[in-house]
């Protein structure tokens, strides 16, 4: 099986409302442009989801999907790896996540759960933080750069 991750396209929002569907995750607020989402496809055929929208020095990574029938086999951790360290790349300081199933998932990833009042204001103020996700949903975070006193 050999997977190929690459960035979404525009043209393909639909191929990805359809998966995150199925995932019974939110799809009303995406990103026109789904910019800073990647797809990972076998044979040309989508099978994964995964996206970060960046605030300024932090992002919130969101709709991690990928369909049962590859589920399982590191794809999803190939696209949040690839997307954390883009994060890096570009100075972000923190990661959020919101999630109302996959928490001891995020974990092996770094991410720790934090109260909602940490959150920073650009974040609570996106349509998942303030209102499409449940206020019982987790809320995540990942450090990517170490602060120095």
């Amino acid at each position: 099986m050999r997977i190929q991750i690459d960035n979404a396209r525009p043209e393909e929002k639909e191929l990805v409302v359809s998966l995150l569907k199925e995932a019974d995750l939110l799809t009303e607020d995406l990103p026109d442009g789904l910019r800073n989402f990647l797809l990972a496809k076998q044979d040309g055929v989508l099978v994964g989801v995964a996206g970060l929208e960046l605030f300024g020095s932090v992002g919130l990574l969101r709709s991690v999907a990928v369909y049962p029938t590859h589920q399982g086999k590191g794809i999803a951790g190939q696209m949040v790896e690839q997307l954390l360290a883009g994060a890096d790349e570009r100075g972000l300081r923190e990661v959020y996540l919101i999630t109302t199933t996959a928490d001891r998932y995020f974990d092996r990833y770094g991410f720790a759960a934090v109260n909602r009042e940490q959150v920073p204001e650009a974040i609570q103020q996106t349509r998942q933080f303030s209102g499409l996700c449940p206020s019982s949903a987790a809320v995540m975070k990942r450090n990517l750069t170490q602060q120095t006193a």
